[in-house]
């Protein structure tokens, strides 16, 4: 099997086991999730921070976005803009949201956004990641494209790239493609692990 077939094979088999969690287990999940990330400093302190609105049973942000707003940070949600690149508003529970060309939620005619050089911390969805900060996204490309400015600085630096994943989208290991931008941390429903190859130490805290 070659790499791209892999890489579909692998796609489905990872969004196939997402879908089929049920409520409890997604809930218990979101609860490890802001545990993990209550161990990153930046999860607390960042004023710009970047999420995604959850779809096809990617893990929920919604025990995560409270406390940020609590703390006076602000979450944003990214906008598809031009040449597959993302912007990204600000978003509070009740802002008005409408699907884009790929049915996902995004805020209506927002006041403002931002570009992603301008965000502190950003929650990266994803289907598979290994330690290294290796990233299977959907295939579209929008956050290597957005995010690609940062495989010319010394890392990690701001913004900070933090994946979000249940545990069993684990894998040992991802084939890294040219334009692939790496993860400084993945945070789980079990643990915050710092990446090894973005000059974190790979160490994963329990």
């Amino acid at each position: 099997m070659d790499a791209a077939a892999h890489r579909r094979e692998l796609r489905q088999q990872l969004a196939e086991r997402r879908r089929a969690l049920p409520p409890p287990a997604r809930m218990a999940a979101a609860q490890g999730l802001r545990r993990s990330l209550e161990r990153l400093p930046e999860y607390l302190t960042d004023v710009r921070v970047a999420g995604y609105w959850a779809t096809g049973g990617e893990l929920p942000l919604n025990l995560v976005i409270p406390p940020l707003l609590a703390r006076g940070q602000h979450f944003m949600l990214p906008i598809l803009a031009k040449e597959k690149q993302l912007h990204f508003a600000p978003w509070r529970e009740g802002d008005a949201v409408a699907p884009n060309r790929y049915g996902i939620p995004e805020p209506v005619a927002p006041r403002e956004w931002f570009a992603p050089f301008q965000l502190d911390l950003v929650l990266v969805p994803l289907l598979a990641f290994d330690r290294r900060g290796h990233r299977l996204g959907h295939g579209g490309g929008y956050y290597d494209r957005s995010f690609a400015f940062l495989k010319d600085q010394a890392r990690p630096t701001e913004p900070l790239l933090v994946g979000v994943a249940y545990a069993f989208q684990e894998v040992e290991s991802l084939e890294a493609e040219p334009w692939d931008v790496p993860l400084d941390y993945v945070a789980t429903d079990r643990e915050l692990i710092a990446c090894s190859n973005t000059g974190q130490d790979g160490a994963a805290h329990a």
